[in-house]
């Protein structure tokens, strides 16, 4: 299978109609359309570290959720970071494909993928008028708010969460992967008790208990990053014989 065989067979799993209007993702890197595919590298970022480790394990592509390329780069030179990662992968032939919004609105991904380690049940959309951003599930037993933190927090392997305590116990979650901070009042509005996002803000998470609403900020990465395991699943289905291996792109770290 070709780089762009590959890109193409991706599109129809993970079609372009369900990205953000504002979004830039797609086959962001293509120094070799019908290049080989023998061994795809897939990581939520296209970090230095991950381009390195794919020149270095001779990697054809990279697949992530973040866009590689998000701003438009105005020269291809050494002297910006995102252009010199990409002059570096031009050089060794390996292509980037990203899928961002499309991903977190796709069912199966980003924010079904949060929603099944976590464990909920019944599980549906939290908004579908921009794509089917967010879910909304049940928990099969009743917790209090620290527990299901904690649980969480072990889950996502993150180091810590931040909780907003707003006196309710915990049966019915809200999700969102990365940025939830705009959904705050769709989650309340959905009937969920309990929302959980990358991100959500100082001020979001103090008026949290006069919102009636429990929150848990889970970090950005740590929300996210399980849907590598199902792109490195879905490019297994396309073509057994490609080797897939997913990589850690995290470099912000407690300490």
């Amino acid at each position: 299978m070709t780089v762009r065989e590959l890109y193409s067979l991706l599109n129809e799993r993970i079609p372009p109609s369900l990205s953000c209007e504002w979004d830039n993702d797609g086959l962001m890197c293509c120094p070799d359309g019908d290049r080989e595919v023998r061994r795809v590298l897939v990581a939520l970022d296209v970090t230095e570290g991950v381009v390195r480790e794919a020149i270095e394990g001779e990697y054809d592509v990279i697949l992530s959720h973040h866009p590689f390329i998000f701003k438009g780069l105005r020269a291809i030179d050494e002297e910006n970071y995102i252009s010199a990662k990409a002059i570096d992968l031009i050089r060794e032939g390996i292509s980037v494909m990203s899928f961002h919004t499309r991903l977190d609105a796709l069912k199966g991904g980003v924010n079904d993928c949060l929603a099944s380690i976590l464990g909920l049940c019944h599980v549906r959309p939290l908004v579908s008028d921009d794509g089917e951003l967010g879910r909304v599930g049940e928990l099969a037993e009743e917790t209090d708010l620290r527990s299901f933190a904690e649980t969480v927090r072990d889950l996502l392997e993150a180091p810590f969460v931040l909780t907003a305590d707003a006196g309710r116990r915990v049966r019915t979650v809200a999700v969102l992967g990365g940025e939830g901070s705009d959904e705050i009042e769709a989650a309340r509005q959905a009937g969920a008790d309990t929302y959980v996002s990358g991100r959500l803000g100082y001020h979001n998470m103090t008026d949290a208990p006069e919102r009636g609403i429990n929150l848990i900020e889970a970090g950005h990465y740590y929300t996210e990053n399980p849907v590598c395991d199902r792109l490195a699943e879905l490019v297994q289905e396309l073509d057994e014989s490609i080797v897939c291996d997913v990589t850690e792109s995290g470099c912000v770290q407690a300490v």
